[in-house]
Protein backbone atom coordinates (compact mmCIF):
# COMPACT_ATOMS: atom_id res chain seq x y z
CA UNK A 1 0.00 0.00 0.00
CA UNK A 2 1.33 3.33 -1.06
CA UNK A 3 2.16 6.25 1.91
CA UNK A 4 -0.93 7.81 3.10
CA UNK A 5 -1.03 11.60 2.26
CA UNK A 6 -2.91 13.88 4.41
CA UNK A 7 -4.13 17.36 5.35
CA UNK A 8 -4.62 18.36 8.53
CA UNK A 9 -6.23 21.88 10.05
CA UNK A 10 -5.89 23.05 13.41
CA UNK A 11 -3.03 21.30 13.55
CA UNK A 12 -0.95 22.64 16.18
CA UNK A 13 -2.79 22.06 19.32
CA UNK A 14 -5.40 19.51 20.97
CA UNK A 15 -6.76 16.61 18.96
CA UNK A 16 -5.30 18.14 15.43
CA UNK A 17 -1.62 17.83 16.41
CA UNK A 18 -2.03 14.18 18.27
CA UNK A 19 -3.45 13.57 14.74
CA UNK A 20 -0.84 14.86 13.02
CA UNK A 21 2.19 12.98 15.40
CA UNK A 22 -0.41 9.55 15.36
CA UNK A 23 -0.28 9.93 11.10
CA UNK A 24 3.06 10.56 10.97
CA UNK A 25 4.00 8.10 13.23
CA UNK A 26 2.28 5.41 10.93
CA UNK A 27 4.10 6.84 8.05
CA UNK A 28 1.98 9.40 6.31
CA UNK A 29 3.28 12.58 4.84
CA UNK A 30 1.09 15.54 6.34
CA UNK A 31 -0.07 19.12 5.56
CA UNK A 32 -0.04 20.95 8.86
CA UNK A 33 -2.78 23.56 8.83
CA UNK A 34 -2.81 25.94 11.82
CA UNK A 35 -3.41 30.41 12.44
CA UNK A 36 -0.32 29.37 15.43
CA UNK A 37 3.25 30.07 13.64
CA UNK A 38 5.01 29.02 16.39
CA UNK A 39 3.70 26.07 17.99
CA UNK A 40 3.18 25.01 14.23
CA UNK A 41 6.60 25.13 13.39
CA UNK A 42 7.90 23.10 16.70
CA UNK A 43 5.26 20.33 15.13
CA UNK A 44 6.80 20.53 11.88
CA UNK A 45 10.10 20.18 13.36
CA UNK A 46 9.68 16.85 15.00
CA UNK A 47 7.09 15.54 12.66
CA UNK A 48 8.11 15.97 9.85
CA UNK A 49 5.28 17.78 8.67
CA UNK A 50 4.89 20.67 5.94
CA UNK A 51 3.40 24.13 7.71
CA UNK A 52 0.99 25.99 6.51
CA UNK A 53 0.21 29.04 8.18
CA UNK A 54 -4.06 30.43 7.36
CA UNK A 55 -7.19 30.51 8.37
CA UNK A 56 -9.46 27.74 7.72
CA UNK A 57 -12.09 30.55 7.06
CA UNK A 58 -10.83 31.90 4.21
CA UNK A 59 -10.60 29.89 0.37
CA UNK A 60 -7.13 30.52 0.02
CA UNK A 61 -6.01 28.64 3.07
CA UNK A 62 -7.73 25.62 2.25
CA UNK A 63 -6.40 26.06 -2.08
CA UNK A 64 -3.31 26.03 -0.58
CA UNK A 65 -3.53 23.17 1.89
CA UNK A 66 -4.87 21.16 -0.81
CA UNK A 67 -2.20 22.56 -3.96
CA UNK A 68 0.48 22.04 -1.02
CA UNK A 69 -0.10 18.10 -0.81
CA UNK A 70 -0.60 17.72 -4.37
CA UNK A 71 2.81 19.05 -5.31
CA UNK A 72 4.70 17.96 -2.30
CA UNK A 73 3.67 14.68 -2.50
CA UNK A 74 1.97 14.10 -5.82
CA UNK A 75 -1.87 14.02 -4.30
CA UNK A 76 -3.97 13.78 -1.28
CA UNK A 77 -5.61 10.90 0.31
CA UNK A 78 -7.24 12.38 3.48
CA UNK A 79 -8.22 15.52 5.03
CA UNK A 80 -9.08 16.15 8.72
CA UNK A 81 -10.83 19.07 9.18
CA UNK A 82 -10.33 20.10 12.74
CA UNK A 83 -9.92 23.55 13.21
CA UNK A 84 -12.23 25.21 15.12
CA UNK A 85 -13.14 27.63 18.00
CA UNK A 86 -15.13 27.82 21.22
CA UNK A 87 -16.83 31.04 22.72
CA UNK A 88 -20.47 32.61 22.78
CA UNK A 89 -21.50 33.85 26.28
CA UNK A 90 -24.81 35.18 27.04
CA UNK A 91 -27.21 35.83 23.62
CA UNK A 92 -27.66 39.50 24.84
CA UNK A 93 -24.20 40.46 25.76
CA UNK A 94 -22.53 43.23 23.94
CA UNK A 95 -20.81 41.99 20.66
CA UNK A 96 -22.39 38.34 21.27
CA UNK A 97 -22.96 38.30 17.42
CA UNK A 98 -20.15 39.42 15.91
CA UNK A 99 -18.63 36.10 18.32
CA UNK A 100 -21.09 34.20 16.68
CA UNK A 101 -20.13 35.09 13.17
CA UNK A 102 -16.43 35.03 13.82
CA UNK A 103 -17.61 31.05 15.24
CA UNK A 104 -19.51 29.81 11.99
CA UNK A 105 -17.20 31.89 9.91
CA UNK A 106 -14.43 29.25 11.39
CA UNK A 107 -16.16 25.90 12.42
CA UNK A 108 -18.80 25.96 9.87
CA UNK A 109 -17.72 28.18 6.70
CA UNK A 110 -14.11 26.64 7.31
CA UNK A 111 -15.60 22.98 7.21
CA UNK A 112 -17.41 23.68 4.42
CA UNK A 113 -14.33 25.59 2.41
CA UNK A 114 -12.26 22.10 3.45
CA UNK A 115 -14.81 20.00 2.04
CA UNK A 116 -14.99 21.68 -1.50
CA UNK A 117 -11.23 22.50 -1.58
CA UNK A 118 -10.39 18.98 -1.40
CA UNK A 119 -13.30 17.26 -3.93
CA UNK A 120 -10.63 17.80 -6.91
CA UNK A 121 -7.55 16.26 -5.54
CA UNK A 122 -9.68 12.91 -4.05
CA UNK A 123 -11.49 12.17 -7.27
CA UNK A 124 -8.57 12.39 -8.89
CA UNK A 125 -7.04 9.75 -6.18
CA UNK A 126 -10.18 7.72 -7.04
CA UNK A 127 -11.45 8.71 -3.82
CA UNK A 128 -10.74 9.27 0.09
CA UNK A 129 -11.89 9.99 3.28
CA UNK A 130 -12.63 13.93 4.98
CA UNK A 131 -12.97 13.59 8.45
CA UNK A 132 -14.68 16.16 10.61
CA UNK A 133 -14.37 17.01 14.03
CA UNK A 134 -17.67 18.41 15.42
CA UNK A 135 -18.66 17.91 19.17
CA UNK A 136 -20.92 16.10 21.30
CA UNK A 137 -21.93 20.10 22.31
CA UNK A 138 -23.15 20.05 18.72
CA UNK A 139 -25.27 17.02 19.73
CA UNK A 140 -27.60 18.98 22.57
CA UNK A 141 -27.30 22.39 24.63
CA UNK A 142 -24.86 23.76 27.07
CA UNK A 143 -25.39 26.84 29.35
CA UNK A 144 -23.99 30.06 27.20
CA UNK A 145 -22.37 27.95 24.31
CA UNK A 146 -25.40 28.64 22.09
CA UNK A 147 -22.89 29.90 19.81
CA UNK A 148 -20.47 26.54 19.72
CA UNK A 149 -23.70 24.64 19.83
CA UNK A 150 -25.15 25.93 16.74
CA UNK A 151 -21.72 25.92 15.22
CA UNK A 152 -21.00 21.72 15.63
CA UNK A 153 -25.09 21.07 14.71
CA UNK A 154 -24.19 22.86 11.79
CA UNK A 155 -21.58 20.99 10.84
CA UNK A 156 -22.95 17.32 11.27
CA UNK A 157 -25.65 18.44 9.08
CA UNK A 158 -23.15 19.82 6.66
CA UNK A 159 -21.24 16.07 7.02
CA UNK A 160 -24.45 14.00 5.90
CA UNK A 161 -25.51 15.75 3.05
CA UNK A 162 -22.41 16.31 1.79
CA UNK A 163 -21.88 12.30 2.62
CA UNK A 164 -24.54 11.82 0.64
CA UNK A 165 -23.67 14.01 -2.56
CA UNK A 166 -20.30 12.49 -2.89
CA UNK A 167 -20.36 9.10 -1.42
CA UNK A 168 -21.13 7.41 -5.60
CA UNK A 169 -17.48 8.77 -6.40
CA UNK A 170 -15.88 6.92 -3.19
CA UNK A 171 -15.27 10.23 -1.31
CA UNK A 172 -16.16 9.32 2.33
CA UNK A 173 -17.45 12.12 4.77
CA UNK A 174 -17.78 11.17 8.42
CA UNK A 175 -17.63 13.40 11.45
CA UNK A 176 -15.86 12.50 15.13
CA UNK A 177 -17.74 14.15 18.31
CA UNK A 178 -15.58 14.42 21.12
CA UNK A 179 -16.78 14.64 24.72
CA UNK A 180 -14.54 16.40 27.33
CA UNK A 181 -11.13 16.24 25.61
CA UNK A 182 -7.89 18.08 28.07
CA UNK A 183 -6.76 20.30 25.03
CA UNK A 184 -6.36 24.29 25.29
CA UNK A 185 -10.34 25.01 24.11
CA UNK A 186 -11.05 23.32 27.74
CA UNK A 187 -8.32 24.66 29.84
CA UNK A 188 -11.09 26.99 30.99
CA UNK A 189 -13.21 23.92 32.85
CA UNK A 190 -10.12 22.18 34.15
CA UNK A 191 -9.40 25.75 35.88
CA UNK A 192 -11.63 25.43 37.86
CA UNK A 193 -11.28 22.07 40.16
CA UNK A 194 -14.88 21.83 41.78
CA UNK A 195 -16.79 22.61 37.95
CA UNK A 196 -14.58 20.02 36.80
CA UNK A 197 -15.11 17.61 38.66
CA UNK A 198 -18.84 18.22 38.68
CA UNK A 199 -18.49 17.68 34.94
CA UNK A 200 -16.43 14.31 35.64
CA UNK A 201 -19.13 13.24 37.45
CA UNK A 202 -21.49 12.77 34.53
CA UNK A 203 -19.47 11.00 32.06
CA UNK A 204 -19.90 7.27 32.69
CA UNK A 205 -15.54 6.38 32.28
CA UNK A 206 -15.62 9.12 34.94
CA UNK A 207 -12.43 10.92 33.03
CA UNK A 208 -11.72 13.22 30.14
CA UNK A 209 -10.18 11.51 27.28
CA UNK A 210 -6.55 12.47 25.77
CA UNK A 211 -6.35 14.20 22.16
CA UNK A 212 -4.87 10.72 21.79
CA UNK A 213 -7.74 9.14 21.98
CA UNK A 214 -9.87 11.38 19.73
CA UNK A 215 -7.08 11.35 16.94
CA UNK A 216 -7.23 6.79 16.88
CA UNK A 217 -10.86 7.24 15.70
CA UNK A 218 -10.21 9.66 12.89
CA UNK A 219 -7.26 6.84 12.41
CA UNK A 220 -10.10 4.88 12.17
CA UNK A 221 -12.33 6.67 9.54
CA UNK A 222 -9.84 7.16 7.53
CA UNK A 223 -8.45 3.91 7.05
CA UNK A 224 -9.50 1.12 4.60
CA UNK A 225 -11.75 -0.40 7.72
CA UNK A 226 -14.35 2.18 7.30
CA UNK A 227 -14.52 1.68 3.56
CA UNK A 228 -18.31 1.40 3.82
CA UNK A 229 -18.61 3.86 6.55
CA UNK A 230 -19.59 7.23 5.39
CA UNK A 231 -22.15 9.97 6.68
CA UNK A 232 -21.94 8.95 10.57
CA UNK A 233 -21.12 10.93 13.20
CA UNK A 234 -19.48 8.91 15.99
CA UNK A 235 -19.26 10.23 19.55
CA UNK A 236 -16.13 9.85 21.20
CA UNK A 237 -17.43 10.71 24.71
CA UNK A 238 -16.56 8.13 27.71
CA UNK A 239 -20.89 7.52 27.29
CA UNK A 240 -20.85 11.67 28.00
CA UNK A 241 -24.50 11.85 25.22
CA UNK A 242 -25.55 8.29 26.34
CA UNK A 243 -26.30 10.01 29.70
CA UNK A 244 -29.54 12.06 29.57
CA UNK A 245 -27.98 13.98 32.82
CA UNK A 246 -31.07 13.55 35.31
CA UNK A 247 -29.08 11.59 37.35
CA UNK A 248 -25.36 10.75 37.84
CA UNK A 249 -23.48 7.54 36.34
CA UNK A 250 -23.30 5.09 39.53
CA UNK A 251 -20.39 4.44 41.56
CA UNK A 252 -18.26 1.44 41.93
CA UNK A 253 -20.02 -0.65 44.64
CA UNK A 254 -17.92 0.26 47.13
CA UNK A 255 -19.03 3.50 46.99
CA UNK A 256 -15.74 5.52 45.42
CA UNK A 257 -16.11 7.38 42.07
CA UNK A 258 -15.25 5.72 38.92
Amino acid sequence: MSVQVVAVTGAASGIGRATVELFAERGAQVVAVDVNEVELDKLSDVHGAIPLVGDVSTEQTNAVMVQLAVREFGRLDTVVLNAGIGGGGALESPGAIDRFDRILAVNVRGTALGIRAALPALRASGGGSIVVTSSVSGLGGDPLTWAYNASKAAVINLVRGAAIDFAVENIRINAIAPGLTATALTAGVVSDPAFASAVTERIPQRRWAAPREQAEVIWFLASPAASYVTGVVIPVDGGLSANNGILLPPALPDGRPR
